[in-house]
């Protein structure tokens, strides 16, 4: 069954034949997947398609939203997706959910050594131990092996991390990378992010342990010619052995991998270039990211990335002009799953993230579920709000004390964990006072000798027992993520049975290993949190 007719008036008179020719083929796809499972797909990307509000007041459900699949709606829903966010059209036979840290280390590992083309790798830093440095030994024999065979000559490896974070102490990522830089100076490029927010006299009188606070690169993406992890997990060796986090692995995907590519190049472009000498450059005709104009910087930095997402929708329709009938037939039958990237840069005037995320907080309805974790439990007042005002039941999973990343720290940083108690007993308290209790549900991680860093949501639509979306990557969903980091994630959208199950075990063997949080769990000695830490915790919630 096509499209009914209305709805492709309504497009062609409102877009170019590029555009319309998007939502025709995708909401054909649509209306003939439900056919065949009963409106399914039609209800799959509601949630995530509809238009984002400025801000989240008083939550109502709108027309066409999930669970209503008018064609006025879908054109709602479809209008925002197409001029917001691009979308990458995959098997999902080639999509793996990654399970521990020791198969998230082997798997970049065994792709380093393959890659021909490309190795990209992001994270907040690169830690110093035996376990990274077999990872840099494994950048080297890429590199070594391309310089001497013709086969991949073109091998470029490029790294993006964080520069408060990467230069901490003597021994550090920029000393990891230096050799690999110096040897192979036109293969490689080593990019150190610097927030513009860390500047002038705040930059001199912030201690380097805490310089990071301020705004960090926090993007978690490891790229292998045409295949890409999209991770929370850093590339340290406590992310590689005993600190849970998540993992997916795209395989031949090479539309989303270009993306990713793209996104960490221009992100590397406005950052500062580490030198052989270990000194730091700014690139020809960049502004400097702390000794320049803040405001120049911002709009520059903007400009270079959003570049990014848009040639990614230029080049979709493109594709989509010269892909035959056949062509599209042949992939819709292949192809059911859907991939979109989104990136939060509040810094710099970027934050698609945040709307997608508000618009799926909205839209979840009174019979959907959805599961929700974090590493450190800090929802934004929005995403709270929004939780405890819209109608789906929540199971939200956070780390218990023990296996918070901060446990046993010392200093500030060791009070971190009892700040955490102290959100997550008010959060619980509001539950209560306002009597959703059976709706809205706290669990603890807990995992002895291990840390929980884990983030993201699994969704699940009335009706169904597995997850037909998820969002994976590096956000908290708390106020760092959103207003001070560079983050980014991806939804994940499927009607793969397989994909869904792999998700829903995923969901399940976290939660597994987790407690309900109730009334008793606060009444707990280990629970005790003093005054002046709940007297920080609004400092704490801000900047970490």
């Amino acid at each position: 069954m096509a499209a009914p007719m209305t709805w492709r008036r309504l497009v062609h008179s409102v877009y170019s034949p590029a555009i319309a020719g998007v939502f025709s083929r995708i909401s054909d796809r649509f209306f003939r997947a439900q056919d065949r499972r009963r409106g399914s797909a039609m209800l799959l990307l509601a949630p995530l398609l509809a238009q984002a509000e400025p801000a989240p007041r008083h939550v109502s459900r709108p027309t066409g939203s999930a669970g209503a699949p008018g064609s006025d709606g879908l054109c709602s829903h479809f209008r925002w997706m197409a001029e917001q966010v691009p979308a990458f059209r995959v098997p999902g036979t080639h999509i793996q959910i990654l399970t521990s840290p020791d198969q998230f280390y082997q798997a970049m590992k065994a792709r380093i050594r393959s890659a021909k083309r490309r190795v990209v790798m992001a994270s907040l830093y690169l830690g110093t131990g035996q376990l990274e440095q077999e990872m840099v030994d494994c950048m080297e024999e890429a590199l070594q092996y391309a310089k001497e065979n013709r086969c991949s000559p073109d091998l470029k490896v490029s790294v993006l991390l964080d520069y408060t974070r990467g230069s901490r102490g003597q021994i550090n990522s920029r000393t990891m990378l230096l050799p690999l830089l110096q040897r192979f100076t036109s293969q490689m490029r080593v990019s150190l992010y610097h927030t513009p927010d860390l500047r002038g006299l705040l930059r001199l009188l912030v201690p380097q342990r805490f310089n990071e606070t301020i705004g960090v690169q926090h993007i978690k993406v490891y790229l292998f010619d045409d295949s890409v992890i999209i991770s929370g997990a850093n590339l340290s060796d406590s992310y590689f052995t005993n600190r849970q986090d998540r993992y997916v692995l795209l395989e031949n995907c090479r539309e989303v991998a270009d993306f990713f590519s793209d996104l960490v190049e221009a992100v590397g472009d406005v950052s500062l270039q580490l030198q052989p000498d270990n000194s730091v450059t700014v690139q020809d005709g960049m502004v400097h990211p702390y000794k320049g104009n803040r405001e120049d910087f911002s709009a520059a930095a903007r400009k270079r990335i959003m570049e990014v997402m848009s040639s990614a929708r230029v080049r979709q329709q493109q594709q989509l002009r010269r892909r035959s009938r056949e062509e599209e037939a042949r992939s819709e039958e292949e192809e059911d799953t859907w991939v979109f990237p989104l990136v939060q840069m509040k810094p710099l005037g970027i934050q698609t993230d945040e709307q997608v995320t508000q618009r799926l907080l909205t839209d979840a309805g009174p019979d959907s579920t959805v599961f929700l974790t974090s590493g450190y439990f800090n929802l934004t007042r929005a995403y709270m709000r929004l939780v405890l005002e819209t109608g789906a039941s929540y199971r939200i999973l956070t780390a218990s004390p023990e296996v918070n990343g901060f446990f046993g720290a010392k200093g500030i940083a060791g009070a971190i964990p009892a700040a955490y108690i102290h959100i997550a007993r008010q959060f619980y308290n509001r539950v209560c006072q306002l009597g959703q209790q059976e709706r809205v549900h706290l669990h603890e991680y807990h995992r002895p000798q291990w840390t929980f860093h884990a983030k993201g949501l699994w969704y699940y639509l009335r009706g169904q027992d597995r997850p037909c979306l998820t969002l994976i990557g590096s956000p908290n969903f708390g106020y760092r993520s959103v207003h001070r980091d560079l983050e980014a994630q991806i939804a994940i959208l499927t009607e793969n049975e397989a994909l869904q199950s792999q998700l829903q075990e995923e969901q399940e063997t976290l939660y597994r290993r987790s407690t309900e949080v109730s009334d008793s769990t606060f009444q707990q000695p280990n629970r005790y949190v003093k005054l002046w830490v709940k007297l920080v915790t609004p400092l704490i919630k801000n900047f970490f």
